[in-house]
């Protein structure tokens, strides 16, 4: 009972600050067979002559620039009674508007989507994704302000899907600007596969076209998944969670409390594909600690204006992709070889493509908005490709150096009760190798080094410390090109602490 009354109270503060200060949305989705979105804005001037409201040019966690201005039609700008207002566009992404003398402003406009995709919003006859940074416009300056959407159900669809707390059927509150851009709705004729709670905690899997597989089964897994990775920091920092599967496609986005993913459950039923689409998925999920919550310092408060650079997307990125597999391995859904397989398919990729001569890792990371999120191959590298292999390196001599009794997870509880929760922050690029040496207890110049020169990887030099060894051959791939060929293997004989070691490592 007490629960329930806090959370009442909590909602009534939320809603009575809405009523007075809040931008407030209305949307319309009547226009899908032309794939337009309609979107009703109203809010209040603070008695300001000029009023600019801007669209993001970028969405957290799609680092490039997608100018979502473009997509802005029909746009009108009118009194509370329905006096049109003078306004002019400026550049792509700003319309200002002469407000002089008026309190309220109401803006109506529409959305033409182009393609179903993770970083954009669509909507046709069968459903809506609506991509708030690429749907809802803000108020400059005033992106503090609360927000209240309404999403009617039109269409004959059914159901809501969206991170966004509910404060009415249809109707959802935003804190800020930051929450708003940060969850996306799915709307239409969509399925819900059995939810499970953890930690008190519900968690919830909504889809559209899901396709024909074992819900119930999957939902298991993920649970297992969602309990291993919230143990790994030893906290769940939101009050719910939902996975929103906006049908089959690829790619998938995090938020603080959701993920929107390309989703279809036809083939689950294969080993390797359901393993890969819960490495997916573990992937997304650990994503709202490391990026969201554990953060580089320049990722928030966001400018959604222009790009925001960081050197650190090798942490935010490639170290999530290097616990892919560790929490998958915990849960008990894939082996302790299944994980040394990966490892050496993700070291034979990286040697065999030319870019790791010519790009630092940071380097990727800071250029991302150019090369793209996979970088330009021969050219340049990935961190997805280098992060998680300079994090299993790391998390190999953190627990060598430290006699197995810190390791790469004491660095990110670290972070996450440091930056996070306790300062309110990201961290800095020096705190990440601070925060990297206090838990070894020795400096790590030469595993820092892979991050910030072209120095060639010593594997063994790391690697041996966990029994493994690798080794290189030449070969020749389908074309007749000469390639590398990686064979990454346990040591026969391993001492006492190098099998302590990789017991740490994994199951």
């Amino acid at each position: 009972m007490r629960k329930i009354i806090f959370a009442a109270a909590v909602l009534f503060t939320q809603v009575g600050f809405a009523q007075k200060d809040t931008v407030y949305f209305k949307v319309n989705t009547t226009n899908a067979k032309a794939n337009k979105i309609g979107v009703s804005m109203t809010f209040k001037t603070g008695g300001k002559d000029i009023v600019d409201v801007k669209m993001p040019v970028w969405s957290p966690g799609y680092y490039q620039l997608m100018n979502y201005g473009k997509t802005v039609k029909e746009f009108k700008a009118a009194t509370n009674d329905g006096k049109s207002l003078s306004w002019q566009q400026m550049g792509t992404d700003t319309w200002r508007i002469a407000t002089k003398g008026v309190k309220q402003v109401q803006l109506n406009y529409e959305i033409q989507t182009e393609r179903s995709f993770v970083a954009t919003s669509y909507i046709n006859e069968e459903r809506a994704f609506i991509k708030p940074t690429a749907t809802f416009l803000g108020v400059e300056g005033a992106l503090h302000l609360p927000a209240v959407v309404t999403v009617p159900l039109e269409n004959g669809w059914t159901r809501i899907a969206t991170g966004l707390d509910s404060i009415a059927k249809g109707k959802y509150v935003a804190k800020d600007f930051d929450i708003l851009y940060d969850c996306p709705i799915l709307v239409g004729d969509l399925q819900e596969l059995p939810s499970f709670k953890v930690k008190g905690k519900m968690h919830r899997f909504i889809g559209f076209k899901m396709g024909n597989f074992d819900g119930g089964g999957l939902m298991k897994d993920l649970e297992k998944i969602v309990t291993t990775a919230s143990n790994l920091i030893g906290d769940i920092p939101y009050d719910h969670y939902t996975f929103i599967a906006m049908g089959p496609g690829a790619g998938g986005i995090e938020q603080l409390n959701s993920t929107a993913i390309g989703f279809s459950g036809e083939g689950l039923n294969n080993t390797g594909s359901r393993n890969r689409m819960l490495s997916f998925l573990a992937h997304e999920y650990f994503h709202h600690y490391n990026i969201k919550r554990i953060r580089p310092i320049e990722l928030g408060p966001f400018d959604y204006s222009k790009p925001n650079r960081t050197n650190s997307l090798w942490v935010g990125e490639g170290l999530t992709v290097y616990y892919e597999s560790i929490i998958l391995n915990r849960a008990g859904i894939i082996n302790k070889q299944d994980v040394i397989d990966g490892w050496r398919g993700t070291i034979q990729g990286f040697e065999n493509n030319a870019g790791r001569k010519k790009q630092t890792l940071a380097q990727s990371s800071a250029n991302t908005w150019e090369d793209g999120p996979f970088g330009k191959r021969g050219e340049t590298i990935s961190f997805y490709e280098k992060g998680p292999i300079v994090g299993l390196l790391l998390d190999i001599e953190i627990r060598s150096a430290s006699n197995n009794k810190k390791s790469l997870d004491d660095v990110m509880r670290y972070l996450y009760n440091t930056y996070y929760k306790s300062g309110g922050r990201g961290f800095t690029e020096a705190e990440v190798k601070a925060a990297c040496e206090q838990m070894a207890g020795t400096k790590l110049d030469e595993l820092f080094d892979y991050i910030y020169t072209l120095k060639e990887v010593d594997y063994n030099k790391y690697l041996t410390k966990a029994g493994l060894t690798i080794s290189f051959s030449e070969d020749k791939n389908q074309k007749g090109e000469t390639i590398t060929k990686a064979t990454l293997l346990q040591l026969e004989n391993p001492t006492t602490s190098q099998q302590t070691i990789l017991k740490g490592l994994l199951k």
